[in-house]
């Protein structure tokens, strides 16, 4: 499995391109393309990659995924093991804009009155993720239109970036510019990633990695620092993490079990990563996501 650099012959020409897909489980691979990406996840969850970010995702996660930015949605591993495709509560629901900056005109976003748009463009080189509140007053919107003409769609997604643009409430996700413009040496990092998604709750070594890569540990580290901005460590920690905060979200084992199903031996490691990568102790974010949810819940009641 190779980084590829996503530009289909039938697409070649294609400034605004909307789907909408249901499937058993998303890409498995880490891609980027010239286009940008606006992505919406409706029903779904798992880790994101987005440049050098590591996050989870739940339905409702909405990004703008800038151009040429790698990035790669990977659920979580229940979504791959005995597939059911008609299983309606395991399929994955996304919606994808795919639109280049001149999609409604060469130069439009040089117009001042554009400014903010612009501005949101240039940021997503980052990746931006968006919070509930913007997601949920575009669900509707996000998912009729790809029901409509194709210049009715034009004229929508306009609106709707003009519309995020203003929301500040969104967050930047990768913190470099992590932009690629050349595939040399992609397969590499691309099969490394795969391995550390699949593999992150075993005993990974360096030096495991590093024979994935046909690299010397030495050249390993080097490469995958130029490549992700992050050592091996911290990013096989990230991961772990993430995994461990969707456990925690979402089921109701002990802290202790938690630490041992992402891979930790040590719970003391444990509580001080996530701490250091999360922000809070695994205790303290285990109630605030049941405090989140008794409130959307009681908001919903009344």
């Amino acid at each position: 499995m190779k980084l590829l650099l996503k530009n289909p012959d039938n697409a070649l020409n294609a400034r605004l391109n909307i789907t909408k897909r249901v499937s058993p489980c998303l890409d498995s691979c880490w891609h980027y393309h010239p286009e940008y990406e606006l992505i919406y996840i409706s029903q779904s969850n798992g880790i994101r990659f987005v440049g050098d970010s590591v996050s989870q995702f739940f339905p409702g996660d909405l990004v703008l995924v800038g151009s040429n930015l790698p990035h790669l949605w990977r659920n979580d591993p229940s979504y791959y093991q005995d597939i059911d495709e008609n299983d309606e509560n395991k399929k994955v629901k996304t919606i994808i804009i795919k639109f280049t900056k001149d999609f409604i005109g060469e130069g439009t976003f040089n117009n001042p009155v554009f400014t903010g748009v612009d501005s949101l463009l240039d940021q997503s080189k980052f990746g931006i993720s968006f919070g509930k509140t913007v997601a949920k007053s575009l669900h509707e919107e996000l998912d009729r239109v790809v029901e409509l003409p194709q210049t009715e769609q034009a004229i929508k997604l306009l609106d709707i970036l003009y519309r995020l643009s203003l929301a500040t409430d969104r967050v930047e996700l990768s913190s470099s510019d992590m932009r690629q413009y050349t595939q040399e040496n992609s397969q590499r990092i691309d099969l490394v990633l795969k391995y550390i998604s699949d593999h992150h709750a075993s005993d990974i070594t360096l030096n495991d990695v590093a024979s994935i890569a046909c690299m010397t540990p030495n050249s390993f580290c080097r490469y995958f620092k130029r490549m992700t901005n992050k050592s091996f460590v911290q990013f096989l920690n990230e991961v772990r993490i993430r995994d461990a905060a969707r456990l925690l979200a979402q089921e109701d084992l002990p802290i202790s079990e938690v630490c041992d199903i992402v891979g930790y031996k040590s719970i003391t490691n444990f509580n001080k990563q996530f701490k250091l990568i999360v922000g809070s102790t695994p205790k303290e974010y285990r109630l605030n996501n049941l405090n989140l949810f008794f409130s959307d819940k009681y908001a919903q009641v009344g």
